[in-house]
């Protein structure tokens, strides 16, 4: 069983940076994709970046050229760097996972900005 444990959220101003992190642990098969999501208040969860195992990686239009997103698979982790944060960022942000034809989610980490 693939467990994600999330960190890094927190509050920051508008043009600041926050770094998260999602380390999976337990048993599992190789890692695949690795990516996040973010929920806004009163919104649908939309998909904000993933990586696959080979590196490729792909963005949300709102996020291009601010947010980079990264894995060090010799650790399962994800990172999310977020720069030039906007108030609009503000969300929860969930970390997911594919592995074995599974897709395992992070118990989400708030991020909010201010303005």
């Amino acid at each position: 069983q693939l467990q994600l444990v999330e960190s890094g959220g927190g509050l920051v101003q508008a043009g600041g940076s926050l770094r998260l992190s999602c380390a999976a642990s337990g048993t599992f098969s190789s890692i695949n994709v690795m990516g996040w999501y973010r929920q806004a208040p009163g919104k649908q969860r939309e998909l904000v970046a993933w990586i696959t195992s080979g590196g490729s990686t792909d963005y949300a239009d709102s996020v291009k050229g601010r947010f980079t997103i990264s894995r060090d698979n010799a650790k399962n982790t994800v990172y999310l760097q977020m720069n030039s944060l906007k108030p609009e960022d503000t969300a929860v942000y969930y970390c997911y996972i594919g592995s074995g034809g599974t897709v395992y989610w992070g118990q989400g980490t708030r991020v909010t900005v201010s303005s």
